[in-house]
């Protein structure tokens, strides 16, 4: 919420626009909940763990972006702060931070029972009522990849109309734009993080329509299945693969510019008109910050493209 969320390496960065205009960033460690085992690492597994992980963080930091840009404490809240002595805050600050990590782990666990029901459980259910008329376990399997894709793109459709949402998705167009500019070899100002395009093939979006359609290729090995539940449980337990293969893939097509990678990256860009809208260039600022936080660009261009930022006004000025 009125914020960016950038990742580099092993430390990630907030940055937030308060209520007084001013850019509050916040750095954190990128720590894996899964631990740092070697074997995490691994081809399809890292793409499941990368999944838990990004729905953890992500949701720790949509509610920490929440608190700062809602941030106005009354009054009587900094009377009764004020009150305390230092134990005493200590042992408040103590319990806030064990209620906030036990509402993430709620909320964490809530959003992926939802995912998995809505978007696996129901188009299965729905789909197999026509059953009733005779139809084969193969006609259901492709008309519930039909109603999958209907409920995804018209959750998508609707969400994108909600006012709050339609500014995150303007955040997520500066997100995309800082990127850009950075990868295209421009520095980064808020001119050029304007002029950068708002989409990119590493998008999360780009990942959820791609984890669809896998998952629908996939649903295909329960076809010989016989009984329903042991059906709907394969396709629980398919969850982890398709997630992996699901990173496998947009990993290979963002790092690749073949003509068959921009092919395969085209749907999820196309999503990307929906999930990104043109930011503002205060919104732009906000992405800067977050990326400055924890990447050194300068450094990035001088090694990639040979960027010499002294020489680089001496340059603009005779242009």
């Amino acid at each position: 919420m009125e914020g960016i969320m950038m990742r580099h390496g092993d430390k990630y960065s907030v940055g937030v626009r308060r209520p007084d205009k001013e850019i509050e960033i916040k750095i954190e460690d990128y720590k894996s909940i899964f631990g740092t085992s070697p074997i995490l690492k691994k081809p399809l597994i890292r793409g499941a763990v990368s999944f838990v992980d990004s729905l953890v963080i992500g949701t720790k930091c949509l509610m920490y972006s929440a608190e700062i840009a809602g941030d106005e404490e009354d009054e009587e809240e900094t009377k009764k702060n004020a009150a305390l002595t230092e134990e005493e805050l200590n042992k408040k600050k103590a319990r806030d931070d064990r209620l906030f990590k036990l509402l993430l782990g709620v909320t964490v666990a809530f959003s992926i029972c939802l995912s998995v029901g809505l978007f696996m459980f129901l188009p299965y259910t729905l789909a197999s009522l026509i059953r009733k008329a005779g139809a084969s376990e193969v006609a259901v399997t492709i008309l519930e990849a039909f109603v999958k894709l209907a409920l995804f793109f018209t959750y998508m459709v609707l969400i994108s109309r909600m006012k709050d949402i339609q500014r995150t998705f303007m955040y997520h167009g500066a997100e995309h734009k800082c990127i850009n500019c950075v990868e295209n070899g421009l520095p980064l100002t808020v001119e050029n993080v304007m002029k950068s395009s708002r989409k990119h093939r590493r998008c999360g979006t780009s990942f959820l329509l791609l984890t669809m359609l896998v998952s629908i290729f996939l649903h295909f090995i329960f076809v010989l299945v016989p009984v329903f539940w042991l059906r709907l449980l394969g396709r629980l337990l398919m969850v982890p693969v398709v997630a992996g293969v699901s990173y496998e893939l947009i990993q290979w097509a963002g790092r690749s510019d073949t003509a068959l990678a921009c092919a395969f990256s085209k749907p999820g860009l196309a999503m990307q008109k929906l999930t990104t809208r043109e930011p503002t260039p205060d919104m732009a600022e906000v992405a800067i910050k977050a990326v400055e936080a924890v990447f050194d660009w300068r450094t990035y261009l001088k090694e990639e493209f040979g960027y010499d930022e002294e020489a680089a006004p001496k340059k603009e000025a005779a242009q």
